[in-house]
């Protein structure tokens, strides 16, 4: 630890000397990318955020099912409390490790105005291309007037129903802000001077897929199914819940922003995982699924594309690691 430290003291006086201009907006961990003392530390401390936001959700003693409002509401306090003192957790880690210097904590976290709009839209609009097929089904299964649906959306009475929905509000709000603050914004610029780019990418959705087993205590506790039918459902639920983890990772660190993911997220949280078995049955099958297998073809095409780091401004977590290693990913 005391030599990792002298050759961080080493650097940080090269910086501070100016020997190399285009060092600066470098940090000095990207000279020490993927170090066992520094990567202990990062993965240690991601663990025990992931460790604090699931904890968190048990500190309430209740036989209430996860869905009663009561327990919604001391959960809110729960996971608000741990997500507003997770930047808190990150500037802790700078300070540890000595990475004092490159862009300001706000920046690294994706909360930053510069390419904001692109980042709120293009990101929602990539993932809905994904959901193309799913999208088709639902309008098939419940057509709607589009000009009512649009005067329903415009109507505050509407959003006053959504918001005293608590149900709604956690699905659609809280869980996509908090969990992307904390898996996401908070874990990826811990993780990524020590595992690089493309592995934090992977490597940060196992935090985020472990955090969902909290479910099982809740269905074991109710008895809801058998023992091995709850741990199948489990391992699938970690399984999709780590390959979406992926992908909101990619996004945030293509567009620097946090926005991105939290709209992402909730998009997916009111589609659910897509009912392919309904889609199986259904009597426009054959259509259905090619909208299916159009949505996919056309999301892979447009991946790189639509989250072209040129539309949304600086890309401050790529400048944690070597620029040979993130040219892949940041440009």
């Amino acid at each position: 630890m005391n030599g990792w430290r002298r050759e961080r003291d080493v650097l940080n006086t090269r910086r501070s000397g100016g020997s190399c201009a285009g060092c600066a907006g470098m940090s000095m961990m990207a000279d020490l990318d993927g170090g066992a003392e520094l990567c202990s530390v990062s993965v240690v401390s991601c663990l025990l955020l992931a460790c604090s936001y699931v904890g968190s959700l048990y500190v309430w003693r209740s036989q209430l099912p996860r869905d009663h409002p009561t327990v919604i509401k001391r959960r809110f306090t729960s996971v608000l409390i741990v997500s507003m003192l997770s930047p808190l957790w990150v500037w802790t880690w700078r300070q540890y490790t000595g990475f004092k210097t490159g862009p300001s904590l706000l920046m690294l976290m994706g909360v930053h105005l510069e390419g904001l709009f692109a980042a709120a839209c293009l990101p929602l609009l990539l993932t809905m291309v994904l959901f193309f097929g799913p999208l088709i089904q639902l309008v098939m299964d419940y057509p709607w007037d589009f000009l009512e649906g649009m005067k329903m959306v415009l109507d505050p009475q509407f959003w006053v129903q959504c918001v005293a929905d608590m149900r709604w509000m956690r699905n659609q709000v809280v869980a996509p802000l908090t969990e992307e603050l904390v898996f996401r914004a908070c874990m990826l610029p811990m993780l990524v001077p020590c595992t690089g780019l493309s592995r934090a990418i992977v490597t940060c959705p196992l935090f985020f897929g472990v955090a969902h087993f909290h479910h099982v205590i809740e269905l074991l506790k109710f008895k809801q199914g058998t023992i091995t039918g709850i741990f199948l459902s489990a391992a699938f639920q970690f399984s999709y819940t780590a390959v979406f983890g992926a992908y909101t990772a990619f996004i945030f660190i293509r567009t620097g922003h946090l926005i991105g993911p939290v709209l992402c997220h909730s998009f997916c949280n009111y589609m659910g995982f897509p009912a392919i078995g309904a889609a199986l049955e259904h009597p426009q099958k054959l259509t259905i699924f090619f909208f299916y297998v159009l949505g996919v073809i056309l999301f892979l095409l447009l991946l790189f594309p639509m989250t072209d780091p040129s539309f949304y401004g600086s890309l401050a977590i790529c400048h944690l690691t070597k620029p040979d290693t993130s040219t892949s990913i940041c440009t």
